[in-house]
Formats: C-alpha cells, structure tokens, sequence
C-alpha cells in the first residue's frame, strides 16, 4: 500500500524545545491520531508538515515527494484544517473562497457548494459568525473541494460540543471510505482518537514514545491496579510505568504475561486487576509515571 507520509529523522530546534529524529508514517485511506501533552512537540510536526517550519535535519516525504524539492504539487494536494484558521472575519463564505480557490488548480466550485449544503452552511454568512464548529465544516469544505488527498487537522475537535463533535467525526470517516485519501489530525481527546484512528502516534518532549495500529496498541498495553505491599526492587521491574498512592498504585506493562505468572496470587484473591488500557490511561502514566527499567 502507498505510503502518504513519511518523517525521517525529523529534527526541529528552537528555543530549549527539540523535536528529536521523528520517524512516522501513514498509508494511503487511513487516519493516524496524533496524541501528548501540550508542549509535547504536536503542532510543531503540524507545522513542519506543512511547510510552516523548516527543520533543522530530517526529511518530509508527502504522495513519494520530497517537500524541499516539490513543495508546490504537494500542497495543491494537501487539504489543511487548524485550530485558529487565518480566515478573514469580515467576509462572507462566498468572498473568502473567490479568494482561496484561485490557489487550486482542482478547485470544484460545485463540489464545494454540495459540501456548504451538506454542512448547512451559506455563501452569504459572515466568517466572524460561524461558530467554532462551523468554521471547522467550512474549512474542511474547502480542503475537499480541490481534491485533496491528505488532510492535515489540528485540534480539530477542541472546544466543540459533543454532538458537534460526533457530527465531525462522522465526517471524517466518510472522507476516507473510499480509501483514497488520508488523514493526521491532532488531539488531546482520547475518545476522539479512539473512537475513529486507525493509527495513534504518541509524542512527548518532542520524541515519539509510539506509533502503532490502534488495535495493537490495545493488545500490547494492560492497567495494572494493585497494593503497595507487591512493590519491591524486583518486582516494579516488571512495569513499564508505575504511578503510586496512599495504599495502592497503578501501573502499565507490555508483559501481562509475566504478572500474570508473578502475581496469580494477587489477581486469583482480587487484590490485583489487570485490564486492558485506554489511550489516556497509556498516556498518562508513560508521562508522568515512574520509570525503573
């Protein structure tokens, strides 16, 4: 299958923040989630993807194409949909696209008026009284209205209602259902991610702690809760992270095997569970979490 990205040792650096030798890369007709923590170095990759940065070392390959050399065919192939779009406020839908469609060789007008009827937007609404949500519909309008085969998304959901942001999920994998195009999008809501990523990439302090499928993710990773009194220097060896409390602590491990064999004690009385982990309970202890490997 073709690959639609590719990061090869991506390395960004500015002020005491480094993008560290990134190495992602996503297929042709899925959607890879983007996750960490603010700071973590999601926007920056965004940026650099987009051509908004230039890194310091590495390589970005988009649809085969280095961006260095080929960056204008790649862009009129890229569809883009930010947080804060640089959309002017006191235009109409139908005076900010007479702009931006004269950057698009592809551009479909018909396509994009189906797409404002489909997202029950108008022509003649102003930028600056669309609500969030709706600047997103209208972004992702004009993203699909020339064609393009990667969309690039960041933070899409942040802000919105829950129906709104259903409503928006729903949209996306619409987008990819005839598998020929693709989509990154950025968030720190796991549910989001898990609820339509085919692909979740974890970043923090600028280096990828994973990227893998969705579904071996959730079979390699288990939540251990369990007492302190198990804990010794030997044992914690067997988690990748521990976050300890009063009386008890929890962990995440890649080897539930291993506790099952150490601890069948503890889980045969209910003094110990093992279930698989969620994105934020992964996150959330690869982060902050201790560490003794």
């Amino acid at each position: 299958m073709a690959s639609v990205l590719e990061l090869n040792n991506l390395t960004k650096r500015y002020g005491a923040f480094t993008l560290d030798s990134v190495n992602m890369s996503l297929e042709e007709g899925f959607i890879m989630g983007l996750v960490g923590p603010n700071g973590a170095g999601k926007s920056t990759m965004i940026k650099l993807i987009l051509g908004l940065l230039k890194p310091n070392d590495g390589s970005i390959c988009i649809f085969g194409k280095d961006i260095d050399t080929d960056a204008n065919e790649i862009k009129q192939q890229i569809g883009f949909v930010l947080d804060e779009s640089d959309w002017y406020g006191s235009f109409t839908i139908r005076e900010m696209v007479s702009i931006v469609s004269a950057f698009y060789d592809n551009w479909d007008q018909n396509l994009f008026e189906k797409y404002l009827r489909s997202f029950d937007l108008y022509e003649a609404l102003r930028i600056d009284s669309l609500s969030k949500g709706m600047k997103m519909k209208f972004s992702l309008a004009v993203a699909l209205s020339h064609d393009a085969r990667l969309i690039i998304m960041d933070e899409p959901t942040s802000g919105l209602d829950p129906i709104i942001r259903d409503d928006l999920l729903e949209i996306l994998q619409k987008i990819i259902a005839d598998g020929g195009r693709s989509i990154l999008f950025s968030s720190h809501i796991s549910s989001d991610i898990d609820k339509i990523a085919d692909y979740i990439t974890c970043i923090h302090e600028g280096k990828i702690i994973f990227s893998t499928s969705r579904e071996e993710l959730s079979d390699t990773y288990r939540l251990v809760t369990g007492p302190l009194e198990y804990l010794n220097p030997d044992t914690v060896r067997s988690f990748d992270a521990i976050r300890k409390k009063k009386r008890n602590f929890t962990a995440i491990t890649t080897d539930p095997q291993r506790i099952e064999k150490e601890c069948a004690a503890y889980l045969g009385d209910g003094r110990m569970v093992m279930e698989r982990a969620g994105i934020d309970d992964i996150l959330l202890h690869l982060v902050k979490g201790e560490h003794y490997a």
